[in-house]
């Protein structure tokens, strides 16, 4: 008889807030705008070269939290983000969305006229295209980090080649960025789309509460998850109907290859509501009997309230079934 995936509880208790936070990139990095978003500018970010080594300094107990991207609303999914969550039994206690604002960056006193180089990380240049049409004169030079492109620029410019920005180059990150280094912005806002928004996480150890959403004590609560189901014929669809069938708002689904199974998929969920909520304690039970492999991520405050739709807040033991006159299964 095959043993049924089991349900994770939340343990809500009050702890204290997380002093040092692991993040990917260089100081001055959007993620660092996140940690002082969803901790505010007490917590001491420390930066980490990859993904992977954030993951490994929270698991090692070098930081009391992490803060890692998600996904863009432009640039889609963080794959590699999603892949090392799976790796980690660490809880999702707080989100939050950066607006991401791209600025051309220079050395103080560095004119446009003299710029011929621009460096980046590849995302952010392929999200100023239209500025790079206004400035033909001007070549993408991709590298490892925005904030890094900045640090390069002030503390070690050299003859502006595939090493590192020259004297009179420049570079697009952050205003955080150019604050951080010294640097002067030269022009603001050379994103070509303003709908730019980087969803990030707040990572704590296993059953760590949720962190409160500063200014919005009503916001709903959202539960992160993560499935596998056989792959046979309409495994997906009674999976996914232990949701419907309590009518709960299924707002984010994403596949990963299955590893160790060929053309096989995890799958990833958000929904509305608490995990401790009477329909998502069904749901989850519902879902554990027809899954091969169940782990719930976490539950927490949602970072909008608007993106979510006209949806009535929610807290743990309520119900948010919007026909009263359904049983609750």
């Amino acid at each position: 008889m095959k043993t049924k995936p089991s349900v994770e509880k939340t343990l809500l208790k009050p702890g204290k807030a997380p002093r040092r936070v692991a993040f990917q990139g260089e100081l001055g990095a959007f993620s660092q705008q996140a940690i002082k978003q969803l901790l505010g500018p007490s917590a001491v970010p420390v930066p980490c070269e990859r993904f992977d080594k954030v993951f490994a300094a929270l698991k090692n107990g070098a930081v009391d939290a992490a803060v890692v991207p998600l996904e863009n609303t432009l640039a889609g999914s963080v794959h590699e983000n999603f892949d090392l969550l799976l790796q980690h039994p660490f809880e999702i206690t707080a989100e939050t969305s950066v607006r991401v604002v791209h600025n051309l960056i220079v050395r103080p006193g560095v004119t446009a006229k003299s710029i011929r180089r621009v460096y980046s990380h590849p995302v952010a240049l392929n999200q100023c295209l239209k500025f790079f049409e206004r400035h033909p004169k001007m070549e993408r030079m991709p590298f490892y980090d925005t904030a890094g492109s900045v640090k390069a620029l002030m503390e070690h410019p050299n003859d502006g080649s595939a090493n590192g920005p020259g004297k009179n180059d420049a570079a697009i990150a952050s205003e955080l960025a150019a604050s951080i280094y010294g640097a002067s912005i030269l022009q603001r806002g050379i994103e070509d789309n303003r709908q730019n928004f980087t969803r990030f996480f707040l990572l704590e150890p296993a059953g760590s509460p949720a962190r409160p959403v500063k200014g919005d004590h009503q916001s709903l609560w959202k539960t992160s998850l993560v499935f596998s189901t056989r792959n046979i014929p309409g495994a997906l669809f009674r999976a996914l109907g232990a949701l419907a069938l309590r009518d709960l708002n299924l707002i984010k689904i994403e596949s990963r290859p299955l590893r160790g199974k060929s053309w096989e998929y995890l799958f990833f969920l958000d929904i509305v509501g608490h995990r401790d909520d009477l329909q998502i304690r069904n749901a989850l039970s519902h879902l554990a009997e027809i899954a091969d492999f169940l782990r719930v991520l976490g539950s927490y405050r949602a970072a909008a309230l608007e993106s979510l739709g006209p949806l009535k807040a929610a807290g743990p033991g309520s119900v948010t079934n919007r026909r009263t006159n359904k049983k609750q299964m």
